[in-house]
């Protein structure tokens, strides 16, 4: 089987998965031809006992439309992980977990893969069964690789607006997805 690469976005209340919740999250299904294959888009319910991060909360106050975004019409936890499994295993290829960065969105999928379907994000020396191919794909440390540029300056403020298929960097979990898609598909196209 070809990979597909499922480049995803998660918008969060805080920094630590578990004591914080994820609010939302996006993915689009990349093609090893750089093609779109489908979407996953979801807002979710906060976790039972969990907090909200003062200072995370004061920049989604800043942003009203984010914050709509990443709240509207949210599911049961459990479904949308439910359904976001269902999803990727669906996908016509392997899947590999793309994030900018992996170590920002990573963690947070990895939490709530665990908490809710019982199953790991990536694969590890332990037993049990993993969702996507091995260790995933940092999306900024591939760009940096690929462009020859350092890592800090690897952002979506520093990437031409075509190269992310002009699509704004709003912070919302669906747009950036979509972005970060098509700057992949761009990075792959170029020789």
């Amino acid at each position: 089987m070809n990979p597909i690469y499922v480049v995803t976005d998660v918008e969060v209340d805080g920094p630590t998965p578990g004591e914080n919740s994820m609010l939302s999250f996006a993915s689009v299904a990349v093609d090893e031809q750089a093609q779109e294959v489908d979407e996953f888009e979801a807002v979710l319910d906060r976790l039972d006992g969990a907090t909200s991060d003062a200072i995370t909360m004061a920049w989604f106050r800043s942003q009203p439309e984010v914050l709509a975004a990443a709240t509207l019409n949210p599911k049961p936890a459990s479904d949308v992980i439910t359904l976001f499994v269902n999803w990727v295993r669906m996908l016509p290829g392997y899947p590999v977990f793309v994030a900018h960065p992996i170590s920002l969105d990573g963690p947070w999928l990895d939490f709530y893969l665990r908490k809710f379907a019982g199953i790991r994000l990536l694969k590890g020396p332990w037993v049990g069964e993993r969702l996507f191919y091995e260790g995933g794909m940092c999306l900024r440390s591939y760009a940096s690789g690929k462009l020859g540029w350092p890592l800090s300056k690897c952002d979506p403020e520093h990437y031409p607006p075509e190269w992310m298929g002009y699509q704004p960097h709003s912070h919302c979990a669906i747009d950036d997805a979509r972005g970060y898609a098509k700057l992949l598909a761009t990075l792959m196209t170029r020789s």
